[in-house]
């Protein structure tokens, strides 16, 4: 009977126990970053309506202890005194549930935080979540070997390390190479990391790369990338991208000439240049194929030759001097240097040549060159001639002078040279105008007389004067192979000068005849203006009494009181006859005072004009 009872009263405890519950809804986890605040909450309801809930708030602790540091009821709500989150966390609660805000999240605020409740009959229960902290890291900074690094390495060579550092939780970093990642692979990849924590409980991730190098490398581009976790996401960040330094023996050489346009000539300076493809860029021994024990070394590879001669044309050859070379097959470059050069000029006749008029002679202009030259003859600044030959036939005196003949090269116009001769024409004196001169002159008249010869050797001019005593010769004036004679003469009678040019091939004359006028005194010029005026007047007034006359004759025979006979006729006429001859000799006086007035005036103004042969050369 007991035992009947006991499980009775068993049965209906659990059958209470299982109407009366709590249901507690919590996050697993809550994400927030470091510094921001943070809101758990835990939200519960009951089978049974409560008659009083009592909520806690518990934390474990690093050594694994659960420490209460929030309590609350119907009557109060307090957080608890003494503990790590006493001045960082409030309670909010509701109808249905109550949060726990966490200001200021630490990092060592990621753990478990646990909420109790407490219905008493209604029923009690416990749910927790877990707070996860994170603060990124900052940018990845990234630095390449200074050195540089060899392909012959055997094994993988340190490239570049990339850090990131204050960032929680652990960031982690990977390599990539133009853009792709690199995995670890034997013998090519390696990656070394190294983890450190400061102080504050932020991470630093440093990482190395080993990489076995090739020569196509040396244009790659390393970096990292670091990726990291903050609520709800991964993100990453990538560095910089680096060039790391790649040694490499050298396979093919270039080589070039500079100026690499245009011909070469003697006097130039050329540069020859011999470039690798290895790097560092190796010494360079540069030969010569004429010259093969001659070794000039440079490091630059560069051989500068100044001031270059027809001697230095020739093969040269380069070599790298290369400590990492693969193989022993030499590595050789070449270049063809061509000097071209122009030699002086050489004049056949040379210096001078002296000729006789009328004879001819061919001049030739010669320079040895390496190139096809042109020639060209010129006489006082004017080609006369082109070639190497100047023909100069039936030789005058204007063939005498100075001739320059001038070589060049069309396609290297910095080449260039020269020379002359001077042509001398041997003859007997020729006047420049040997027509004799007949010329009338005033008496007392100065007059100019010019004589002007040319011959070789130089002509001698001299005056002879049969006539008028009063002469004198100027200064004689010389050019070259030319003379010229000026004399001035007082003409006080007819005068017969002869210019005398002289030399030791012959003679040659000229003679002026002047004939001298006498001077015939002039009429003052005012009376001359006074008498023609006056005849002027009277030819006018003779005009206007005919007019008049004529109109008076013309009234009266329309008049009739004009007589018609021959009695009346004549009358008239003698009438008019007398008066018309009485005029005329007026007007024929004035008439020849006048054209003796102005005879005289003409003479006047004839004997004070002096002839172009006054002017004195």
């Amino acid at each position: 009977m007991i035992m009947k009872n006991s499980l009775l009263l068993l049965a209906l405890y659990y059958a209470w126990e299982v109407a009366a519950q709590v249901v507690l809804n919590m996050e697993d986890v809550v994400e927030v970053y470091k510094g921001d605040s943070a809101v758990i909450r835990c939200q519960y309801s009951f089978t049974q309506d409560p008659s009083m809930v009592m909520v806690q708030w518990f934390v474990r602790t690093p050594e694994g202890r659960r420490v209460r540091i929030s309590y609350s009821d119907l009557t109060v709500q307090k957080v608890d005194e003494n503990t790590m989150y006493t001045d960082r966390i409030s309670v909010a609660g509701d109808s249905d549930g109550e949060n726990l805000i966490i200001m200021d999240v630490k990092l060592s605020d990621e753990r478990e935080f646990f909420c109790q409740v407490n219905g008493l009959a209604a029923g009690n229960g416990e749910n927790r979540t877990h707070l996860k902290v994170f603060d990124p890291p900052e940018q990845p900074v990234i630095e390449a070997v200074h050195s540089g690094v060899s392909v012959k390495n055997a094994l993988p060579s340190k490239i570049a390390t990339c850090e990131a550092r204050e960032g929680f939780p652990k960031p982690n970093i990977t390599w990539y190479r133009n853009n792709k990642p690199l995995h670890p692979e034997k013998g090519r990849v390696n990656v070394v990391t190294l983890v450190t924590m400061d102080l504050s409980g932020l991470y630093a991730v440093q990482s190395e790369l080993q990489y076995k190098v090739e020569r196509e490398d040396q244009d790659s581009i390393f970096s990292c990338e670091v990726h990291y976790h903050v609520p709800g996401a991964i993100l990453w960040a990538r560095s910089r991208g680096v060039n790391v330094t790649v040694h490499y023996p050298t396979t093919n050489v270039k080589m070039w000439r500079e100026p690499h346009e245009g011909l070469v000539k003697e006097g130039d300076t050329v540069a020859i240049r011999c470039q690798g493809d290895g790097n560092p860029p190796p010494p360079i021994i540069f030969t010569r194929e004429q010259q093969p024990e001659v070794k000039t070394e440079s490091d630059r590879g560069v051989l500068l030759l100044k001031e270059v001669t027809r001697g230095d044309s020739g093969v040269y050859n380069c070599h790298p001097l290369d400590l990492d070379a693969v193989s022993d097959k030499e590595v050789v470059g070449s270049v063809q240097l061509t000097v071209h050069y122009l030699d002086p000029a050489v004049v056949v006749p040379k210096d001078s040549e002296v000729m006789l008029k009328g004879e001819s002679l061919a001049a030739t202009c010669n320079a040895l060159s390496s190139l096809e030259t042109t020639t060209v003859w010129l006489k006082d600044g004017v080609e006369v001639g082109k070639g190497h030959t100047l023909q100069l036939r039936d030789a005058t005196f204007a063939t005498a002078g100075h001739y320059d003949c001038e070589v060049t090269i069309l396609s290297l116009p910095g080449l260039y040279t020269s020379g002359s001769v001077h042509i001398i024409v041997q003859g007997a004196p020729e006047l420049r105008d040997t027509e004799d001169v007949t010329m009338m002159e005033r008496m007392g008249k100065w007059v100019n007389l010019t004589c002007e010869a040319r011959g070789h050797p130089k002509p001698v001019i001299t005056w002879s004067v049969v006539g008028s005593p009063n002469w004198r010769e100027f200064p004689k004036r010389e050019v070259e192979d030319s003379i010229q004679s000026v004399m001035t003469l007082k003409v006080t009678t007819d005068t017969l000068v002869t210019c005398n040019a002289t030399n030791s091939m012959g003679l040659e004359t000229k003679t002026y005849t002047i004939t001298s006028i006498p001077i015939v005194p002039s009429a003052p010029r005012s009376s001359a203006v006074d008498t023609s005026g006056v005849s002027i007047a009277i030819i006018i007034v003779s005009i206007l009494f005919l007019a008049i006359l004529g109109s008076v004759l013309y009234f009266l025979h329309k008049k009739g009181k004009l007589p018609c006979g021959r009695s009346g006729k004549q009358e008239i006429m003698n009438a008019y006859s007398t008066e018309e001859t009485t005029n005329k000799g007026d007007i024929v006086m004035e008439m020849k005072a006048e054209k003796t007035e102005k005879s005289g005036l003409l003479k006047g103004v004839n004997g004070d004009k002096k002839p172009p042969s006054d002017q004195i050369k």
